[in-house]
């Protein structure tokens, strides 16, 4: 057992962990869905068409940029979201990264 993580994520786990929190809500994910490539997308889209309130939009909105997935714009007065997949394949390339080194380590040991 590898007991020296239970004082903590390694720092550079910690954006990660970020982005998988993020999705890990479905509300979330559908935001995320909803972007066509290269596409921006309007706080006041999101408020019209998501069945939520504005203040709970505005929070899943708010972990979304957090986690870095979400880039805001501001256009005078509106304000507006771009998709960030770079941070998302990074956070996936760390865990597939992890992933294929403990497998190899397994495998090597048996």
């Amino acid at each position: 057992m590898n007991t020296h993580y239970l004082n903590g994520l390694p720092q550079e786990w910690t954006a990660i962990a970020e982005v998988f929190s993020a999705l890990g809500d479905g509300t979330r994910q559908t935001i995320l869905l909803l972007f066509e490539p290269g596409e921006s997308i309007e706080l006041k889209t999101f408020v019209d068409i998501l069945p939520l309130s504005r203040s709970a939009v505005v929070h899943h909105l708010k972990v979304l940029e957090q986690a870095g997935l979400l880039i805001p714009h501001k256009h005078g007065r509106a304000l507006s979201y771009t998709l960030n997949l770079a941070c998302a394949v990074h956070a996936l390339g760390q865990v597939k990264t992890y992933a294929d080194e403990l497998l190899a380590a397994t495998e090597a040991a048996q």
